[in-house]
């Protein structure tokens, strides 16, 4: 059994147990959990190893990117300008980005673009990494893009193009890059180990991402018919190299690699955040209450991170789900969660949430990436421990 390091109160022990089985059973290499109870922390727990080809072990601070967990701080920037009166989320976004009123989308909301039902997840042309990186270029492209479905009509998850569009209407609005805004507003008043954005000071802490190596022929030799509908619906489209599912996904060529220093230096605020697994339990349960004199989210903000915007069949992902403005709600493809939880999850199986009937947040990073349609296994069990122990204590 790896070396399972950190605390836990004494209410909450059963976790480390959870926590450690996800490494006997060979599911983790690396990770960490963090749990808050109504503002206290009750888990704080890391294990494995960050970096197996260094043997390097997975400390107190080690930093992993989490994919498009990110989205959930690149949302709360937004809901923090509008609580200001800053930003009117019923506004169009035109109003604060002239020229994204171009190809008809001079009326879409703001508030559009939070619950994704702004049809723009996809560009005509797929733009290069370099021009993604360096931003306006992608901002340009988002605003002279057409949208691929009436807005408002529908919803489809805008996977990487979510976090450019917030990005640049929080950048409109602030004067501030989404990531600036971020660390300066939300990140460094409650000390947290966040970025959208790394600085190079912080790279020696990043837990290098494991992925399995593709198998160009898995899905070719797949029986699709014998997989439940909503799995088989996504690698349908997946495969399809002119369906909006596989296009939102390669709207950058080629796509960014969250193990490559320059991305994780540059501001994609859909996928590139970088953070412990104890910030991103901390900013969640800033959004729902007060750490150490912080909050992050007052009542209107916080209304509007649990209030139900679209939900049904994704146009995207092909499975149901429920946005609020920026946030994702329960649904029963995930039965182990909170009902009345909001939040956000990443590639491969990091998770972030807050839960404000109980007063749970959580925030769970590991480096073992785990393909695949079902929920993770990994949160599953450490997220169903943790409400075990709740409903116990």
């Amino acid at each position: 059994m790896p070396d399972i390091d950190g605390v836990t109160a004494p209410a909450f022990d059963a976790v480390r147990d959870a926590f450690a089985a996800n490494f006997t059973d060979g599911k983790e290499i690396g990770a960490a959990l963090c749990v808050y109870l109504r503002g206290e922390k009750v888990v704080d727990l890391w294990g494995g190893l960050a970096d197996p080809e260094h043997d390097r072990p997975w400390r107190h601070d080690t930093l992993q990117a989490v994919y498009s967990t990110t989205k959930g701080a690149t949302s709360a920037c937004a809901l923090v300008l509008a609580e200001r009166g800053d930003l009117d989320l019923d506004a169009p976004v035109a109003e604060y980005w002239p020229e994204f009123a171009a190809a008809g989308k001079q009326d879409i909301p703001v508030r559009w673009l939070l619950s994704h039902q702004a049809g723009l997840p996809v560009l005509d042309q797929p733009l290069s990494l370099a021009g993604a990186l360096t931003w306006t270029p992608m901002a340009e492209a988002l605003a002279a893009q057409r949208p691929s479905w009436t807005p408002g009509s529908e919803h489809g998850y805008h996977a990487l193009t979510f976090g450019w569009l917030v990005g640049e209407v929080v950048r409109r609005v602030s004067g501030k890059s989404l990531g600036s805004f971020f660390r300066d507003e939300i990140a460094e008043p409650l000390g947290l180990d966040f970025w959208i954005g790394l600085p190079e000071s912080e790279h020696h802490r990043v837990a290098p991402l494991i992925e399995p190596t593709p198998d160009p022929d898995a899905l070719a030799g797949m029986d699709l018919d014998a997989l439940p509908e909503p799995m088989r619906d996504f690698i349908t489209a997946y495969t399809d190299p002119t369906s909006l599912t596989l296009r939102s996904y390669a709207c950058v060529d080629p796509r960014p690699d969250n193990n490559d220093p320059t991305v994780l230096a540059a501001e994609v605020p859909a996928t590139n955040g970088v953070c412990t697994a104890r910030a991103l339990a901390t900013f969640y349960a800033a959004l729902i209450g007060e750490i150490d004199g912080h909050r992050v989210f007052g009542p209107s903000a916080l209304k509007e991170a649990t209030t139900e915007q679209a939900a049904g069949i994704d146009r995207i992902t092909r499975t149901p789900v429920r946005w609020t403005t920026g946030y994702a709600l329960w649904t029963d493809q995930s039965p182990w969660l909170p009902p009345t939880m909001f939040g956000f999850s990443g590639l491969g199986g990091s998770i972030g949430f807050a839960d404000p009937d109980t007063g749970l947040a959580v925030g769970y990073v590991m480096n073992h990436i785990v393909q695949g349609m079902e929920p993770d296994p990994r949160a599953a069990n450490l997220v169903t421990a943790v409400r075990e122990c709740l409903r116990s204590s």
